[in-house]
């Protein structure tokens, strides 16, 4: 395990949890207990997800150890690893897998500005994003983690944590909608029955993950 690439480098492993940790908190600073709770476990999947990626591979380890895999190639990366494609397989997770973190990334940053625009003028936000999901800041969170976290890097904490940090915000999403329509009454309740949670609906992808560029593109025209 000691000649494999990408471990051992733990100095760089302390600086992506810091860049990571800081773009996270400064869009999903925790307010309440519930908020709390999703940020501790995203904290969480961020640690054990750049531990492993350059310190030292435990999911690899595990598998070697009390499965017996035996790879003529053997890769910190999982899918590397599993399918035995070696570099050339690391390589496509890292770009499939960046592709789907940078979208969310745009998603929820997106997501954070419609939104805090919206409570700064105490308005119910239902155009941009908010036309295809009511919760897109939560959508691009989810997105960035499962890029950058399963399709690029999976570890054993990084899948098992996943599923609970999507059930974590949804509890904290459903809490936000009560006290949307204790402040904006059957125009939420309406609003909620014509838009999705977190997914938009089919055929509305495309114009969902482009609403991020198409606004930037209308800021910039206004100014």
């Amino acid at each position: 395990m000691d000649n494999i690439t990408h471990t051992g480098a733990w100095a760089i492993a302390l600086i992506m949890i810091v860049v990571v940790s800081w773009v996270f908190y400064r869009y999903f600073a925790p307010k309440s207990w519930r908020e709390w709770t999703g940020a501790g476990l995203v904290q969480a999947f961020i640690i054990a997800l750049y531990a492993e990626m350059y310190g030292f591979p435990l999911t690899i380890y595990l598998l070697a150890r009390f499965t017996g895999i035996d790879r003529d190639y053997i890769s910190a990366n999982l899918w590397s690893t599993l399918l035995g494609v070696g570099e050339t397989g690391m390589l496509i997770s890292m770009i499939i897998g960046y592709a789907i973190a940078f979208v969310g990334i745009g998603l929820f940053a997106q997501g954070w500005r419609q939104v805090y625009r919206a409570r700064a003028e105490k308005k119910l936000v239902t155009r941009g994003l908010y036309r295809y999901v009511r919760h897109p800041q939560y959508t691009g969170l989810f997105l960035a983690l499962l890029g950058e976290g399963i399709v690029h890097w999976p570890t054993v904490f990084s899948v098992g944590l996943f599923p609970l940090i999507v059930f974590a915000y949804y509890r904290l999403a459903r809490n936000e909608e009560r006290q949307m329509i204790e402040t904006f009454g059957d125009a939420y309740r309406a609003y909620r029955r014509q838009v999705p949670m977190f997914v938009p609906l089919p055929g509305q992808w495309r114009g969902f993950i482009e609403s991020p560029s198409s606004d930037a593109e209308q800021n910039k025209e206004k100014s």
